[in-house]
This record gives C-alpha cells, sequence and structure tokens, in this order.
C-alpha cells in the first residue's frame, strides 16, 4: 500500500474510535464501531497471504456478527424509550442482548476462539494495535453503561476468560497465540471490576496497553515469534531478553512490578463488596498466567546456547538505538508500582 492509503486508513480507524468515546448518541457510537472495524481488515491485510486474508475474514465475520447484536439491542432501546441517547435500561433482554455484544467485541469468553487465531495470523505490529486500540470503544462503551450491564453475564464471562486465559497459554509456543491468551485474561480482570467501579477497570487497561505495547515492540525490533527464536536472543542481546522477561512477568502480575497493580485494587475492591470467591478464582487463574510466563523464562536464561563472549557483546554495538528507545517504555511498564494511588485518584 501507498503512503496516502495508509495515512487514509489509520485515521479512519483514529476517528472511528474517538467517535465512539465522545459520543452519547448510540447510531453514532454504533457508527464509530464500524468504521474502526471496516478500517482495521486492511491493516490486518496489508501482507497478502492465506494466514492474513483468513485472519481478516475470521475478524469481520465475529465483528459483524457482534454489530448487529449491537444494533437489534439499540433499535429495541429506541422503541421502548423513544430516544437515541444513552440511558440505563432495566428490560432484562435489552441489557442482555448490549452486553452480549460487547463481550463479543472484545474477544471474551465463551467467544474467544477468534482473538488467538486472527493474532496468530498477522504481523506484530498489526497484532499489537488489534489487541490494544481496538480494546478501546468496546470497553468505552461498557463503562458509560456500567450501571446496565447484565450483572451475571458479565461475572461468568469475566470468570470464564480468567481460567481459559490461563489454560489456553500453557501448551502454546507461538508468541502471538500466548500474548493473545494473555489478553483474553485481562479483559476478564476488567470486566469484573466494572459493575462496581469502573474507574478501576480504566486504570487497568491502562496498565495492560502500555505493557502490551512495550513487548510487541520489543518483540518487533528483534523479529521474535516463538519460544525458540527468543532463546536464541540471550546469546547475542541479553539485556533485550531482560527486558522481555521483565514484562512478561509484570503481565503476569508478579509483584513489586507494575502489572501487579491493577489486580492488586481489583481484589481489594471485590472484597469491600463482599465478594471473596470470585477474587479467589480469578487469582487461582492468574497463576496459571504466571506460570507459562516463568516458563518461557525458564527456556531463554537458564537454557544458554554456548557462546563466547564476542557474541555475547554483539548487542552492545548493533542494537544501542534500540535499548535506548524501550528504556522508558520499561520503566514504565515494570517500575511504577509506587505511582498506583496517584494513578487511581486521577482516574
Amino acid at each position: 500500500m501507498n503512503i496516502m492509503l495508509m495515512s487514509t486508513i489509520y485515521s479512519t480507524l483514529i476517528m472511528g474510535t474517538l467517535i465512539t468515546l465522545i459520543s452519547s448518541h448510540w447510531l453514532l457510537m454504533w457508527a464509530g464501531l464500524e468504521l474502526s472495524m471496516l478500517s482495521i481488515i486492511p491493516i490486518l491485510m496489508n501482507k497478502t497471504n492465506p494466514r492474513s486474508t483468513e485472519a481478516a475474514t475470521k475478524y469481520f465475520l465475529t465483528q459483524a456478527t457482534a454489530s448487529m447484536v449491537l444494533l437489534l439491542s439499540i433499535i429495541m432501546t429506541m422503541v421502548l424509550s423513544g430516544q437515541w441517547s444513552i440511558i440505563y435500561s432495566n428490560n432484562q433482554i435489552i441489557t442482555f442482548t448490549l452486553t452480549l455484544s460487547l463481550i463479543m467485541k472484545l474477544g471474551l469468553a465463551p467467544f474467544h476462539l477468534w482473538v488467538m487465531e486472527v493474532t496468530q495470523g498477522t504481523p506484530l505490529i498489526q497484532g499489537m494495535i488489534l489487541l490494544t486500540w481496538q480494546k478501546i470503544a468496546p470497553l468505552s462503551i461498557l463503562i458509560q453503561i456500567s450501571p446496565s450491564i447484565n450483572t451475571p453475564l458479565m461475572m461468568l464471562s469475566a470468570l470464564l476468560s480468567t481460567l481459559l486465559g490461563g489454560w489456553g497459554g500453557l501448551n502454546q509456543t507461538q508468541l502471538r497465540k500466548i500474548l493473545a491468551y494473555s489478553s483474553i485474561a485481562h479483559m476478564g480482570w476488567m470486566m469484573v471490576i466494572i459493575k462496581f467501579n469502573p474507574s478501576i477497570s480504566l486504570f487497568n487497561l491502562i496498565i495492560y496497553i502500555m505493557l502490551t505495547i512495550s513487548l510487541f515492540i520489543t518483540l518487533y525490533m528483534n523479529n521474535n515469534l516463538t519460544t525458540l527464536s527468543l532463546s536464541h536472543v540471550w546469546s547475542t542481546a541479553p539485556p533485550i531478553i531482560i527486558i522481555i522477561l521483565m514484562n512478561l512477568l509484570s503481565l503476569g502480575g508478579l509483584p513489586p512490578l507494575t502489572g501487579f497493580a491493577p489486580k492488586w485494587v481489583i481484589i481489594q475492591e471485590l472484597v469491600k463488596n463482599n465478594n471473596i470467591m470470585i477474587p479467589t478464582m480469578m487469582t487461582m487463574a492468574a497463576l496459571l498466567n504466571l506460570y507459562f510466563y516463568m516458563r518461557l523464562m525458564y527456556s531463554t536464561t537458564l537454557t544458554l546456547f554456548p557462546s563466547t563472549n564476542n557474541t555475547k557483546t554483539k548487542w552492545y554495538f548493533h542494537n544501542n538505538k534500540m535499548t535506548t528507545i524501550l528504556s522508558p517504555l520499561t520503566s514504565l511498564s515494570t517500575m511504577t508500582l509506587p505511582l498506583t494511588p496517584l494513578m487511581i485518584t486521577l482516574n
């Protein structure tokens, strides 16, 4: 694609999300979601091959189905209330269909199977956009309608997402699929608290996007797609593998890294609302995520290939600019736990 076409597509993608964010009119919010969906498809198919075409097709079919269900709930809301603005409905059918459509948009369980396939079928940068930017618009709608969310459906979906996000990543060797399962688990943590305190969901989203972007950029600069290729990095670029592993452990929620902050705050808020079993089950599920991150750490740092001192210092001469770029991202994604009270106050 030429520069003009790509700039138009990316501008449409950004504009669609912004329309959804700033609108209080249901039809405009739906139109923003559609602009975002239609503009991401040529981005996913930037490198034309059968795998990317299949991924874009799966994404379109899933998102189009979710859009139809969302439009159905919007029409029912308009028929019953007589207005297009966001109102808190008590109608069970409307809240169920509305929550269901946004769960499909976000790729939460049990509608999560497309997330791994689409992420695996696209390059790293396109996968990063899919797992970060494309989550903002549906989540903003959920935050706006949080008082009228179908609570049993959302809680069930959140619990399933954290469990399946942990179990699914255990037997994976593809890094993109591991990050897709991690995304599903993180979405589950965001959804479980959105009914009680939407600002904590927003805080969790900010931390998740920061961690995911840092990790994807690091993998992209080293062209790492599998755990085997990741294990080869240690002999040529030790600082890069340390950055990757710190980001992975932070995604897993290991204290005292930044990723522990949203889990800590969510568990505290759920306990304040007399929910003991839900945070207990989700904490046990989070250990599964932490396990396969620790397994990656073992396979990449504790099993070294024979090398000389010269090969271990190549990173200094060839990747010095890369480490300079990643330094602020790594600092933000691993060392901002003490700023948790301030960030929650700002939200």
